[in-house]
């Protein structure tokens, strides 16, 4: 973690200073894609091939929020964009329907509610550069997205938060339980690229093993309660 520097949390905007985010978002994806491609189900070269526009999309569809910590520089003001580099990353998607949140029985994932008694979101594509890392700004950029959710709307009075991770990544696994998520099942690579959006990415056939043979990926859930 570079300790001289100030660091902030904040939801991007789906209207203000658009193509200039755009621009940054696309330079930390592109640099988290290169530093650590495994923590990802995209690649560097699918991503690098993407036009301007392709970005802003992804910054304004409705169904997803981006959250940024921005890192300023030492000895420079906070208030000069030139000086703050975005230096990690969390997305949530949602409200997700019943349809879209069940998974098979075998995932061991408990079925959802229903739509009056909770709001459903999944947590996704988590990442600090490395040399940012170690100093707790992951856990802080999900306290600042948990922090919209619980504020997002007023009804329905709970909000069930899910998210998936590659079993071998224990320490990431250690960091979401510290905020209070708990384990509640296991999930194939078919079924995390679909709760996460990524469906377009799966082959037209998934008899491949690699897809739905192995439940590698561990499904963790937190739920808030609104006030």
């Amino acid at each position: 973690m570079a300790k001289d520097h100030i660091y902030s949390y904040f939801r991007v905007s789906k209207s203000d200073a658009v193509h200039e985010s755009a621009q940054k978002y696309r330079d930390l994806r592109l640099r988290a894609l290169q530093a650590s491609p495994a923590s990802f189900s995209s690649t560097y070269d699918i991503e690098a091939a993407f036009s301007e526009s392709d970005w802003v999309e992804r910054l304004t569809i409705p169904g997803r929020e981006v959250f940024i910590c921005a890192a300023t520089a030492p000895n420079q003001s906070a208030n000069g964009s030139d000086w703050v580099n975005w230096v990690g990353q969390v997305t949530i998607r949602g409200p997700l329907s019943q349809a879209e949140f069940t998974l098979p029985a075998e995932s061991g994932q408990p079925d959802p509610r229903s739509d009056q008694e909770e709001e459903r979101w999944q947590m996704l594509s988590l990442f600090i550069l490395p040399e940012h890392q170690g100093g707790g700004l992951g856990g802080n950029l999900c306290r600042e997205a948990l922090g919209y959710l619980q504020h997002y709307q007023p009804s329905p009075p709970s909000v069930l938060v899910r998210l998936m991770v590659k079993v071998e990544n224990q320490a990431t696994v250690r960091l979401y339980q510290r905020l209070g998520f708990a384990v509640v099942g296991m999930s194939t690579l078919a079924e995390a690229l679909i709760a996460n959006g990524d469906g377009h990415l799966l082959p037209k056939d998934l008899s491949d093993t690699k897809y739905s043979g192995r439940r590698g990926g561990v499904i963790m859930t937190f739920r808030m309660f609104r006030a």
